[in-house]
């Protein structure tokens, strides 16, 4: 069985990504290179994000208080007031938010078949990615 923030390493670390790397080029108007800078990856993974070839597994523009969330990522990296660690910090928001609306528990699912999600209260009490460790 994975653990909740294995899977979110594959799922909705690279969809955050994937939506704020299309906020900041297609709303902000900046180029891949520089998004790829400011998120500490390649231009070819910014261009993967934009064309949606990445960070797919998961849909998490679909919940309101996730979508502002991202949105307030992109806003904040575009006009120069975060980066680095708390990027990450963000971003673990994002994904501790995602874990509680039980976004990932079918891909938990998916990982162990014979996880009861209904009864699985990991994600479902908040809990953070420490609690992984």
């Amino acid at each position: 069985m994975l653990a909740p923030c294995e899977i979110a390493v594959k799922s909705v670390i690279p969809a955050v990504r994937a939506y704020v790397a299309k906020e900041l080029t297609q709303t902000y108007r900046m180029k891949q290179n520089d998004v790829a800078k400011l998120l500490g990856i390649t231009q070819t993974a910014v261009s993967k994000y934009v064309g949606n070839v990445r960070g797919q597994a998961i849909r998490l523009d679909q919940t309101k208080e996730l979508r502002k969330m991202m949105n307030d990522i992109a806003s904040a990296i575009a006009d120069e007031e975060i980066s680095g660690p708390q990027l990450i910090v963000r971003f673990c928001e994002v994904c501790t938010t995602a874990r509680r609306h039980r976004l990932m528990c079918g891909l938990c699912k998916h990982s162990d078949i014979t996880l009861d999600i209904d009864s699985c209260d990991v994600c479902r009490n908040g809990q953070s990615c420490s609690s992984c460790f």
